[in-house]
């Protein structure tokens, strides 16, 4: 039986133009960007997990000079990306399997990495560690406990997990990050749950 979760992908490529059109552009995580963006070199280098059609965050990340590099799982998403920031690096892949045998100064995964299991979250963290370069950022947004949520976009089920918040400090520690920042459902930012590491 298909899990919820790997229905994801097939949602966000049916509706991705309804998603490009429904998305804030109103850009409410900034506090959260500049918090990530203190811990990047200038012009350094962003890995956008989850990276959806580039708009509002990896936009903003582009403006201010960094070069990106953003991976979807929905090819119409990516071919937006393309249209809009045809100087940046886009790949259509699944996060989870993510090899790209390189490493970068910032990583964020912004309300993609908690549509994964639990499993699959555990998962995620040596993709983190391989893909970071000393002192790199990771910055991504979680559940505030552990659990599984549905929400629904477009008419179908949207699935989203969360480990318990010492599951995730214990991993990014075991996977070399340091936690700068954490803070639950967020009041300041639409209610999200962030968690901002850097690698040591």
């Amino acid at each position: 039986m298909t899990h919820d979760a790997d229905r994801i992908v097939g949602l966000y490529e049916r509706h991705a133009r309804a998603f490009d059109k429904d998305r804030s552009r109103a850009l409410f995580e900034k506090g959260w960007l500049d918090r990530f963006r203190a811990l990047v070199p200038p012009g350094g280098s962003i890995l956008d997990l989850g990276c959806g059609m580039g708009e509002p965050i990896a936009r903003d990340f582009i403006e201010a000079g960094y070069t990106l590099t953003g991976v979807d799982s929905s090819p119409s998403m990516i071919a937006l990306c393309e249209k809009r920031f045809p100087a940046q690096t886009w790949f259509v892949a699944d996060m989870r399997g993510l090899a790209l045998a390189r490493r970068f100064d910032g990583i964020v995964a912004w309300d993609s990495f908690f549509f994964l299991t639990h499993d699959h979250q555990r998962r995620m963290f040596p993709v983190f560690e391989a893909h970071a370069a000393p002192n790199a950022a990771l910055m991504f947004t979680s559940g505030p406990a552990h659990g599984e949520a549905m929400g629904v976009y477009q008419g179908e089920t949207l699935y989203h997990a969360s480990l318990d918040p010492e599951e995730y400090r214990a991993l990014l520690m075991q996977h070399g990050f340091a936690v700068e920042a954490h803070i639950a459902e967020d009041a300041d930012c639409g209610g999200h749950t962030v968690w901002l590491a850097q690698y040591r």
